[in-house]
């Protein structure tokens, strides 16, 4: 199943069909797509969303930084609440957003390299960037 996983219902089905899922995304709130792929991205080394810190930080904005990262998890687990809700009724068992995301086959990622701060990711990760711009003419 090829879908987008900002909301949770294309993985919900694929557990529920046992079918392989295959993401195609831009990013997932609260870095979701690093942590279900089980890829290390510290608060030290990897700025935030909307914290316009560069990878080079100062001691504060590193503090900032983990802060923004802790206040992230919060929001996020009331945001994805109710699928998990949801996908516990559907499946008969209890389940969680990341256990469900952690299923994918291959994550496309809609990254481009010009923008983005280095990072490690997982084999099954593949940056493929620059299908969101626009041709100069």
């Amino acid at each position: 199943v090829l879908m987008d996983p900002v909301l949770p219902c294309g993985p919900i089905v694929a557990e529920s069909l046992s079918l392989p899922s295959v993401y195609f995304l831009r990013g997932l709130p609260c870095t979701f797509d690093y942590k279900a792929a089980q890829c290390p991205s510290p608060f030290s080394y990897v700025p935030r969303i909307f914290m316009s810190s560069s990878d080079h930080m100062t001691f504060m904005q590193r503090v900032k930084n983990v802060l923004m990262g802790f206040s992230e998890h919060l929001l996020c687990y009331f945001f994805y609440l109710k699928y998990e809700n949801l996908a516990s009724e559907f499946l008969h068992r209890e389940v969680t957003v990341l256990e469900l995301f952690s299923k994918a086959s291959i994550w496309l990622m809609r990254y481009d390299f010009v923008f983005e701060y280095p990072r490690p990711i997982m084999p099954n990760m593949v940056y493929i960037g620059g299908i969101n711009c626009e041709q100069k003419e």
